[in-house]
Parts: structure tokens; sequence; C-alpha cells
């Protein structure tokens, strides 16, 4: 890893981790309320997911990434922000950064039929898939992966509402994540990184929505920054866990909690070796109206944030971070 930075000691961060078959409701609590108010950053273990279908997840994502490039133009990200998304396309920290991230991904939503109301809206609406006779099964495992992911995310969502002192339940409402928007991506990291030069495989940044939920592939990258405010950032690693999934909080979620919970800034640098990592983003219901939660605000402790309508909110983050994005300005 010495080619991964200039400091011969790796400094690696040592993370809470969140047991989701704990008998013990109250340490889980405990545990992940203490994580969330340090740096938003968990490891949960024990989450349901099957680690041989885990392994045949990531070697269908490299059975993408390994197709010619004018295969995967095919289903080049579209309007609705679903796809293929090439090298450079996302530039995560405008500030620091030359080009764009060093990895390549590709983008899936929740689908839902055109009858359905929310058909139209920017985050919902029909996939593009790669031809079943080029990558055959590729579609039904990742369409099983998401729905596997989002049950997961949903357990951690009822043990986030108990450390913010609301019913277990609080979260479930169809307005939140009862019909929520959930996007997974599958990204593949290459190239050396060089922050001297502005070269990242991943940008620092902050993620956008309510939480993100990471699987990975073992090789070390993640480096987070719990004190955005430092100068300079101080980075450490975040190391893999088999079977773990390492779990961050978003700034939507700061932004609900009235900035009781915190978004951490994180970032990748590549070594040389390829990486596989794919993050699942959860956030509530396009309409959900994103404003300071009840047990976040007092007489004394006024809310920091105004009320904003969830899809709004993404739109624009999305648009600030992708190349040549304008597919939501329809909104209102």
């Amino acid at each position: 890893m010495e080619n991964h930075t200039k400091d011969s000691t790796m400094k690696v961060s040592s993370l809470n981790c969140i047991d989701l078959a704990n008998d013990d409701l109250h340490l889980s609590v405990v545990s992940l309320k203490q994580a969330c108010l340090d740096c938003g950053f968990f490891y949960v273990i024990n989450h349901g997911i099957n680690e041989e279908f885990m392994e045949d997840v990531f070697e269908q994502s490299k059975k993408f990434f390994a197709l010619p490039l004018e295969e995967k133009m095919k289903v080049l990200r579209n309007e609705k922000h679903r796809g293929y998304t090439p090298v450079l396309d996302e530039k995560l920290d405008p500030k620091n950064q030359v080009n764009g991230d060093h990895k390549e991904g590709y983008y899936i939503g929740i689908e839902v039929p055109k009858d359905d109301p929310h058909w139209d809206k920017p985050f919902y609406g029909p996939n593009p898939w790669p031809d079943a006779d080029v990558l055959p099964g590729w579609r039904e495992t990742m369409e099983k992966y998401h729905q596997e992911a989002l049950r997961v995310s949903k357990a951690i969502a009822r043990l986030l509402a108990l450390a913010l002192d609301l019913d277990v339940e609080y979260f479930d409402r169809t307005e939140m994540l009862g019909k929520p928007i959930a996007t997974m991506r599958l990204l593949r990291y290459q190239g050396i990184s060089d922050p001297s030069k502005g070269i990242y495989a991943c940008g620092a940044h902050s993620d956008f929505g309510m939480m993100t939920l990471l699987a990975t592939d073992g090789v070390m990258g993640l480096q987070i920054c719990k004190d955005k405010n430092a100068t300079p950032h101080k980075w450490v690693y975040v190391p893999p866990i088999k079977g773990a999934f390492i779990v961050n909080l978003g700034d939507m979620l700061e932004r609900w909690s009235n900035g009781f919970f915190k978004s951490t800034l994180h970032r990748v640098l590549g070594n040389g070796q390829e990486r596989y990592s794919i993050p699942f983003f959860v956030e509530p219901n396009h309409d959900c109206l994103v404003e300071c939660l009840p047990t976040c605000k007092s007489e004394s402790e006024l809310p920091k944030y105004p009320p904003i309508k969830c899809s709004i909110y993404l739109a624009q983050r999305y648009k600030d971070t992708h190349a040549e994005l304008s597919i939501y300005h329809q909104e209102t």
C-alpha cells in the first residue's frame, strides 16, 4: 500500500460494528448512536445476505465492466440517471480535482410500471439493461441484490429511528421509506491516485441522501475525514471486513437531524489495483418534505435548515457533480 500514501505508516480508522442479529436491542442502538454522533460511519454484520450470493454479484459486476466500451455505451446514463457512467464522468471535489473521478459506474434504481403515478419522476422509472444475450442472468442478479440491500437498509433505519428517540417504525411510512428512492451503483476504480496532483479514484465528498450501504471487494482504498473543518484534512483508511457492510450517513440525514447526526467526508485513493465496490444509496420518497425531526429541536435548539422536498435536494446535488447533467430542471 506504499503507493497509496506518502506516509510510511497507514492510518486506519476504528469504527463501531452493529450486529443486526444481536438480541440486545439497547446495546445496538447505543453503539449506533455513538457512531452517528462521532463520524456517521459504522460496520453492519449478520445482515442476512448470503456471502456466496455477494460473490456472484461482484462477479457479475466485473463481467459488465469487462465488456468492450462500445457495448457499455449502449446503456449510457440516461435522463433518469440510470445506466453506465464512463471514467471521468463524475467530479465530486472540483476544488481539488484536475479531472473527474478515475472510476466507471452503472446506476440501477427502483423500477415502476408506466401506469404508476411516479413513473415520470426523475428518480423512478425503467432501468436500461445490458443485452441478456451478452450477459445472461445479469439483470436478475442485480434486481435480487437491490431487493436484499433495501431490506437491510430498512432494518438499519429502524435502529436509526430509535437512536433519534423516534418510534421504531418512523421511517417505514409511505412518504419516507415505504416507497423510497433507492439506487445501487456498481463501481470499478482504476489507476494510481496522487492527491498532490489532483488525481483521485473518487474525490472527497459527503453522500447526498439518507444513508449508504457499501459492499467492497476487500481492496483498501476508502478514506474518511472525521473533521471536515480541520485544516489540513486528516484522512484515515476504513479497512474492509469480509461479510460486513460499511454504512455511512448522508447529508440529508444530517439535515433531517438538525446536525445532530454526522455526514462525513470520504474519498477513494487508487494504488494501481482494480477495486470494485457497490454503494447502495437510500433516500426517502420523492415527495418527502425533509424538515427538522421532532426530537431534534427545542426552544433552545431551533431548526438550522429550511424544509426542502427530497427530489429537489437530490436533483441539485446530482447536477453539481456530473458532467453535463441538466435533467432535473423541470422540478419545482
